[in-house]
Protein backbone atom coordinates (compact mmCIF):
# COMPACT_ATOMS: atom_id res chain seq x y z
CA UNK A 1 0.00 0.00 0.00
CA UNK A 2 1.15 3.55 -0.78
CA UNK A 3 0.60 5.61 2.34
CA UNK A 4 -0.38 9.25 1.82
CA UNK A 5 2.78 10.58 3.48
CA UNK A 6 4.88 8.87 0.77
CA UNK A 7 3.02 10.29 -2.26
CA UNK A 8 4.81 12.70 -4.59
CA UNK A 9 3.73 15.10 -7.33
CA UNK A 10 3.57 13.53 -10.80
CA UNK A 11 2.73 10.00 -9.65
CA UNK A 12 -0.25 7.98 -10.81
CA UNK A 13 -1.71 5.85 -8.03
CA UNK A 14 -4.22 3.03 -7.73
CA UNK A 15 -4.94 2.61 -4.02
CA UNK A 16 -7.70 2.21 -1.43
CA UNK A 17 -8.30 5.08 0.99
CA UNK A 18 -10.96 6.06 3.51
CA UNK A 19 -13.15 8.87 2.15
CA UNK A 20 -13.25 11.18 5.16
CA UNK A 21 -15.32 13.87 3.41
CA UNK A 22 -17.26 14.18 0.17
CA UNK A 23 -18.91 17.42 -0.98
CA UNK A 24 -20.45 18.43 -4.28
CA UNK A 25 -19.52 21.83 -5.69
CA UNK A 26 -19.58 23.91 -8.88
CA UNK A 27 -16.70 25.38 -10.86
CA UNK A 28 -16.76 29.07 -11.78
CA UNK A 29 -18.20 27.97 -15.11
CA UNK A 30 -21.05 26.16 -13.34
CA UNK A 31 -19.79 22.62 -13.98
CA UNK A 32 -20.34 20.16 -11.10
CA UNK A 33 -17.40 18.42 -9.40
CA UNK A 34 -16.77 16.60 -6.11
CA UNK A 35 -14.43 17.68 -3.32
CA UNK A 36 -12.96 14.76 -1.36
CA UNK A 37 -10.70 14.32 1.62
CA UNK A 38 -9.01 10.91 1.59
CA UNK A 39 -7.36 9.47 4.67
CA UNK A 40 -5.04 6.74 5.85
CA UNK A 41 -3.18 6.38 9.15
CA UNK A 42 -0.38 8.70 7.93
CA UNK A 43 -2.51 11.69 7.00
CA UNK A 44 -5.09 13.15 4.65
CA UNK A 45 -5.10 14.07 0.96
CA UNK A 46 -7.25 16.59 -0.91
CA UNK A 47 -8.88 15.06 -3.99
CA UNK A 48 -11.12 16.19 -6.82
CA UNK A 49 -13.46 14.33 -9.14
CA UNK A 50 -13.80 16.81 -12.00
CA UNK A 51 -16.35 14.72 -13.92
CA UNK A 52 -18.55 12.92 -11.35
CA UNK A 53 -20.87 11.40 -13.97
CA UNK A 54 -18.18 9.83 -16.12
CA UNK A 55 -17.68 6.10 -16.69
CA UNK A 56 -15.55 4.56 -13.93
CA UNK A 57 -16.79 6.85 -11.16
CA UNK A 58 -19.12 4.71 -9.05
CA UNK A 59 -21.42 5.85 -6.24
CA UNK A 60 -19.90 6.15 -2.77
CA UNK A 61 -20.34 8.31 0.31
CA UNK A 62 -18.23 9.88 3.03
CA UNK A 63 -16.80 7.28 5.43
CA UNK A 64 -16.75 4.62 2.71
CA UNK A 65 -13.50 2.90 1.79
CA UNK A 66 -12.83 3.72 -1.86
CA UNK A 67 -10.44 2.38 -4.48
CA UNK A 68 -9.20 5.38 -6.46
CA UNK A 69 -7.05 5.76 -9.55
CA UNK A 70 -5.67 9.17 -10.33
CA UNK A 71 -2.78 11.59 -10.71
CA UNK A 72 -0.99 13.41 -7.89
CA UNK A 73 -0.73 17.12 -8.65
CA UNK A 74 0.17 20.19 -6.61
CA UNK A 75 -2.15 23.10 -5.84
CA UNK A 76 -1.01 26.12 -3.79
CA UNK A 77 1.88 24.10 -2.40
CA UNK A 78 -0.22 21.12 -1.30
CA UNK A 79 -0.59 17.73 -2.95
CA UNK A 80 -3.91 16.94 -4.56
CA UNK A 81 -5.32 13.87 -6.28
CA UNK A 82 -7.20 14.21 -9.56
CA UNK A 83 -9.44 11.14 -9.48
CA UNK A 84 -10.02 9.30 -12.76
CA UNK A 85 -11.71 6.16 -11.42
CA UNK A 86 -13.37 5.40 -8.08
CA UNK A 87 -15.35 2.52 -6.60
CA UNK A 88 -16.57 1.62 -3.13
CA UNK A 89 -14.75 -1.47 -1.84
CA UNK A 90 -16.18 -4.28 0.27
CA UNK A 91 -15.07 -5.48 3.69
CA UNK A 92 -12.14 -7.81 3.32
CA UNK A 93 -10.46 -5.68 0.66
CA UNK A 94 -8.83 -3.46 3.26
CA UNK A 95 -7.47 -3.50 6.81
CA UNK A 96 -8.98 -0.66 8.91
CA UNK A 97 -5.70 -0.33 10.83
CA UNK A 98 -4.09 1.06 7.66
CA UNK A 99 -6.56 3.95 7.58
CA UNK A 100 -7.09 4.98 11.18
CA UNK A 101 -4.69 6.54 13.70
CA UNK A 102 -3.65 3.73 16.07
CA UNK A 103 -1.85 3.66 19.41
CA UNK A 104 1.86 3.03 19.08
CA UNK A 105 1.55 0.64 22.04
CA UNK A 106 0.29 -2.95 21.91
CA UNK A 107 -3.42 -2.89 22.80
CA UNK A 108 -3.55 -6.44 24.17
CA UNK A 109 -0.50 -5.87 26.36
CA UNK A 110 -2.01 -2.66 27.73
CA UNK A 111 -5.27 -4.43 28.49
CA UNK A 112 -3.44 -7.23 30.31
CA UNK A 113 -1.69 -4.59 32.42
CA UNK A 114 -5.01 -2.92 33.20
CA UNK A 115 -6.51 -6.26 34.27
CA UNK A 116 -3.53 -6.82 36.58
CA UNK A 117 -4.32 -3.51 38.26
CA UNK A 118 -7.95 -4.61 38.62
CA UNK A 119 -6.78 -7.78 40.38
CA UNK A 120 -4.98 -5.54 42.87
CA UNK A 121 -8.30 -4.03 44.02
CA UNK A 122 -9.13 -6.04 47.14
CA UNK A 123 -12.45 -4.45 48.11
CA UNK A 124 -14.94 -7.16 47.09
CA UNK A 125 -17.60 -4.74 45.87
CA UNK A 126 -15.26 -2.61 43.78
CA UNK A 127 -13.51 -5.70 42.43
CA UNK A 128 -16.86 -7.22 41.46
CA UNK A 129 -17.93 -3.97 39.79
CA UNK A 130 -14.70 -3.68 37.81
CA UNK A 131 -14.81 -7.28 36.63
CA UNK A 132 -18.44 -6.97 35.57
CA UNK A 133 -17.27 -4.44 32.95
CA UNK A 134 -13.66 -5.28 32.13
CA UNK A 135 -13.65 -9.08 32.42
CA UNK A 136 -17.17 -10.44 32.01
CA UNK A 137 -18.68 -8.03 29.45
CA UNK A 138 -17.11 -9.12 26.13
CA UNK A 139 -18.86 -6.43 24.07
CA UNK A 140 -17.73 -3.70 26.48
CA UNK A 141 -14.14 -5.00 26.37
CA UNK A 142 -14.14 -5.02 22.56
CA UNK A 143 -15.41 -1.44 22.38
CA UNK A 144 -13.10 -0.19 25.12
CA UNK A 145 -9.98 -1.57 23.43
CA UNK A 146 -10.88 0.04 20.06
CA UNK A 147 -12.20 3.44 21.20
CA UNK A 148 -10.44 6.81 21.27
CA UNK A 149 -10.22 9.10 24.29
CA UNK A 150 -10.93 12.29 22.36
CA UNK A 151 -11.97 13.70 19.01
CA UNK A 152 -8.71 15.60 18.56
CA UNK A 153 -7.13 16.97 21.75
CA UNK A 154 -5.21 13.94 23.10
CA UNK A 155 -5.31 10.15 22.62
CA UNK A 156 -7.58 10.64 19.60
CA UNK A 157 -6.70 7.28 18.05
CA UNK A 158 -7.69 3.61 18.10
CA UNK A 159 -6.70 2.31 21.53
CA UNK A 160 -6.50 5.84 22.89
CA UNK A 161 -9.15 5.35 25.58
CA UNK A 162 -7.33 2.28 26.89
CA UNK A 163 -3.90 3.97 26.72
CA UNK A 164 -5.16 7.05 28.57
CA UNK A 165 -7.03 5.01 31.19
CA UNK A 166 -3.95 2.90 31.85
CA UNK A 167 -1.76 6.01 32.11
CA UNK A 168 -4.12 7.67 34.59
CA UNK A 169 -4.45 4.47 36.63
CA UNK A 170 -0.66 4.05 36.85
CA UNK A 171 -0.36 7.66 38.00
CA UNK A 172 -2.95 6.91 40.68
CA UNK A 173 -1.11 3.75 41.70
CA UNK A 174 1.94 5.94 42.34
CA UNK A 175 -0.12 8.50 44.27
CA UNK A 176 -1.57 5.75 46.48
CA UNK A 177 1.94 4.59 47.39
CA UNK A 178 3.33 8.11 47.87
CA UNK A 179 0.35 9.24 49.99
CA UNK A 180 -0.77 6.25 52.10
CA UNK A 181 -3.81 8.07 53.52
CA UNK A 182 -5.47 7.68 50.11
CA UNK A 183 -7.96 4.83 49.74
CA UNK A 184 -6.10 2.71 47.17
CA UNK A 185 -9.06 0.63 46.01
CA UNK A 186 -11.37 3.62 45.58
CA UNK A 187 -8.72 5.64 43.74
CA UNK A 188 -7.74 2.84 41.34
CA UNK A 189 -11.38 1.96 40.64
CA UNK A 190 -12.21 5.60 39.95
CA UNK A 191 -9.22 5.91 37.62
CA UNK A 192 -10.26 2.87 35.61
CA UNK A 193 -13.86 4.05 35.36
CA UNK A 194 -13.26 7.78 34.96
CA UNK A 195 -13.65 8.01 31.17
CA UNK A 196 -15.91 5.06 30.29
CA UNK A 197 -18.60 7.58 29.34
CA UNK A 198 -16.55 8.35 26.23
CA UNK A 199 -17.82 5.08 24.77
CA UNK A 200 -21.16 6.87 24.36
CA UNK A 201 -19.93 10.47 24.07
CA UNK A 202 -17.91 9.73 20.92
CA UNK A 203 -18.93 7.60 17.96
CA UNK A 204 -16.66 4.79 16.84
CA UNK A 205 -14.06 5.11 14.12
CA UNK A 206 -13.94 6.16 11.39
CA UNK A 207 -16.35 8.93 12.48
CA UNK A 208 -14.90 9.52 15.97
CA UNK A 209 -17.22 12.49 16.47
CA UNK A 210 -19.56 13.67 19.20
CA UNK A 211 -22.85 11.81 19.45
CA UNK A 212 -26.16 13.45 20.33
CA UNK A 213 -25.88 11.96 23.83
CA UNK A 214 -22.33 13.24 24.08
CA UNK A 215 -23.35 16.77 23.12
CA UNK A 216 -26.27 16.83 25.55
CA UNK A 217 -24.77 15.07 28.58
CA UNK A 218 -20.99 14.71 28.17
CA UNK A 219 -18.84 11.75 29.14
CA UNK A 220 -18.62 12.63 32.84
CA UNK A 221 -22.36 12.41 33.43
CA UNK A 222 -22.71 9.41 31.11
CA UNK A 223 -19.90 7.54 32.90
CA UNK A 224 -21.37 8.20 36.36
CA UNK A 225 -24.73 6.89 35.15
CA UNK A 226 -23.14 3.76 33.63
CA UNK A 227 -21.40 2.98 36.91
CA UNK A 228 -24.51 3.76 38.96
CA UNK A 229 -26.67 1.42 36.87
CA UNK A 230 -24.20 -1.45 37.26
CA UNK A 231 -23.84 -0.85 41.00
CA UNK A 232 -27.59 -1.40 41.39
CA UNK A 233 -27.19 -4.94 40.00
CA UNK A 234 -24.68 -5.90 42.73
CA UNK A 235 -26.48 -7.00 45.88
CA UNK A 236 -25.34 -5.26 49.03
CA UNK A 237 -23.08 -2.71 47.34
CA UNK A 238 -22.55 -0.04 50.03
CA UNK A 239 -24.39 3.17 49.20
CA UNK A 240 -21.66 5.34 50.74
CA UNK A 241 -18.94 3.63 48.67
CA UNK A 242 -21.02 3.95 45.50
CA UNK A 243 -21.50 7.66 46.09
CA UNK A 244 -17.79 8.16 46.72
CA UNK A 245 -16.91 6.37 43.48
CA UNK A 246 -19.41 8.36 41.46
CA UNK A 247 -18.18 11.59 43.05
CA UNK A 248 -14.64 10.84 41.87
CA UNK A 249 -15.94 10.38 38.32
CA UNK A 250 -18.05 13.54 38.47
CA UNK A 251 -15.13 15.62 39.81
CA UNK A 252 -12.27 14.24 37.72
CA UNK A 253 -11.83 17.40 35.61
CA UNK A 254 -11.06 19.24 38.83
CA UNK A 255 -12.85 22.53 38.18
CA UNK A 256 -16.38 23.52 37.26
CA UNK A 257 -15.09 25.58 34.33
CA UNK A 258 -13.36 22.48 32.95
CA UNK A 259 -16.64 20.56 32.76
CA UNK A 260 -16.83 18.82 36.13
CA UNK A 261 -20.33 18.92 37.66
CA UNK A 262 -18.63 18.83 41.09
CA UNK A 263 -15.29 20.03 42.45
CA UNK A 264 -13.26 17.36 44.26
CA UNK A 265 -14.48 16.92 47.84
CA UNK A 266 -12.52 13.73 48.53
CA UNK A 267 -8.76 13.31 48.56
CA UNK A 268 -9.12 10.49 46.02
CA UNK A 269 -11.13 12.72 43.68
CA UNK A 270 -8.43 15.38 43.90
CA UNK A 271 -5.68 12.84 43.20
CA UNK A 272 -7.63 11.49 40.22
CA UNK A 273 -8.04 14.98 38.77
CA UNK A 274 -4.27 15.52 38.99
CA UNK A 275 -3.55 12.12 37.42
CA UNK A 276 -5.98 12.74 34.56
CA UNK A 277 -4.65 16.24 33.89
CA UNK A 278 -1.05 15.02 33.95
CA UNK A 279 -1.60 12.19 31.47
CA UNK A 280 -3.65 14.35 29.09
CA UNK A 281 -1.05 17.13 29.02
CA UNK A 282 1.95 14.83 28.69
CA UNK A 283 0.29 13.08 25.74
CA UNK A 284 -0.59 16.44 24.19
CA UNK A 285 3.08 17.45 24.30
CA UNK A 286 4.18 14.05 22.96
CA UNK A 287 1.82 14.34 20.00
CA UNK A 288 3.03 17.88 19.24
CA UNK A 289 6.69 16.83 19.42
CA UNK A 290 6.02 13.78 17.23
CA UNK A 291 5.13 16.13 14.38
CA UNK A 292 8.27 18.27 14.61
CA UNK A 293 11.87 17.59 13.49
CA UNK A 294 13.89 15.67 16.07
CA UNK A 295 16.52 18.35 16.71
CA UNK A 296 14.26 21.38 16.31
CA UNK A 297 14.29 24.01 19.05
CA UNK A 298 11.87 26.33 17.24
CA UNK A 299 8.89 27.65 19.17
CA UNK A 300 5.84 25.60 18.19
CA UNK A 301 3.07 28.09 18.83
CA UNK A 302 0.31 28.51 21.40
CA UNK A 303 -1.50 25.39 22.53
CA UNK A 304 -5.03 25.79 23.88
CA UNK A 305 -4.91 22.86 26.31
CA UNK A 306 -1.51 23.82 27.72
CA UNK A 307 -2.30 27.56 27.55
CA UNK A 308 1.25 28.46 26.53
CA UNK A 309 3.70 28.61 23.65
CA UNK A 310 6.03 25.60 23.79
CA UNK A 311 9.22 24.21 22.27
CA UNK A 312 11.44 21.19 22.71
CA UNK A 313 14.21 21.21 25.30
CA UNK A 314 17.63 21.97 23.81
CA UNK A 315 20.04 19.04 23.65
Amino acid sequence: MRYIETLREGERINEIYLCKMKQSALTKAGKPYDNLVLQDKTGTLDAKIWDPGSVGIDEFDALDYVAVTGDITSFQGNLQLSVKRARKVAEGEYDPKDYLPVSEKNVDEMYTELCTLIQGVSNPYLNRLLKSFFVEDAEFVKRFKFHSAAKSVHHGFVGGLLEHTLGVTKNCEYFAKAYPFLNHDLLISAAIFHDIGKLEELSTFPENDYTDEGQLLGHIMIGAEMVGERIRTIEGFPTRLGNELKHCILAHHGELEFGSPKKPALAEALALSFADNMDAKMETIREIFAGTPENSTDWLGYNRLLETNIRKTSR
